[in-house]
């Protein structure tokens, strides 16, 4: 794939990613399945193109506003829908959207994706749940969005990650990446639980 089509998708995701913080899991998720699919045969091509723009119905001017719709909104409906349209522009070659498609749809940690593209890019979303980057993006959501109006339903949902995201790793690469943010996240729970002293709100 050329250089050009790879600049395109990261420029559109810089301009549509909001709120802004939001853009640097994208770079982030590439990295990582990079690091996952090591000494794999895989298309490359489709792991960025997926891995760039799988959260595009999460941005702000993309989803519903009003909490109410917000609320039932199928972000990923909504993402595999504009795809092939935005892939056509960057000329991402119509063979391979299908597979991009597919694993934009198979990305989160309930589903079960069934091409090597689309369980290197939930293994590497499932890692991005854990360690540091994990509660940061957790914490980085209290007060702003409708799931966590405190701290204590933002750490219940860290808790909830490590105790239910390990065990749905696929792939050994993934496993031993993992390890490391899991013991960072341990740490990360049991200093909340030291330091809140019972009063964490």
């Amino acid at each position: 794939m050329t250089a050009g089509y790879r600049t395109a998708t990261a420029e559109y995701i810089a301009r549509e990613a909001k709120p802004a913080e939001k853009f640097g899991h994208q770079p982030r998720l590439y990295a990582l399945t990079r690091l996952i699919g090591k000494g794999m045969e895989y298309d490359d091509d489709v792991v960025y193109a997926a891995a760039w723009l799988h959260d595009l119905g999460v941005f702000v001017g993309h989803r519903p506003e009003d909490p109410e719709l917000l609320a039932r909104w199928d972000h990923v409906a909504y993402t595999v829908e504009k795809l092939p349209g935005i892939l056509s522009g960057f000329g991402f070659p119509a063979e391979k959207v299908p597979a991009v498609l597919d694993a934009v749809q198979t990305h989160q940690p309930k589903d079960d994706p069934t091409t090597i593209e689309s369980v290197i890019l939930r293994d590497a979303d499932i890692l991005e749940r854990l360690g540091a980057m994990g509660a940061l993006r957790a914490i980085s959501k209290v007060g702003k969005d409708t799931r966590f109006p405190t701290y204590t339903p933002a750490i219940a949902a860290l808790r909830r990650a490590l105790n239910d995201l390990p065990p749905l790793i696929r792939l050994g690469s993934t496993r031993d990446l993992a390890q490391r943010r899991i013991r960072i996240l341990q740490a990360f729970l049991a200093a909340v639980d030291d330091e809140a002293g019972g009063s964490l709100f």
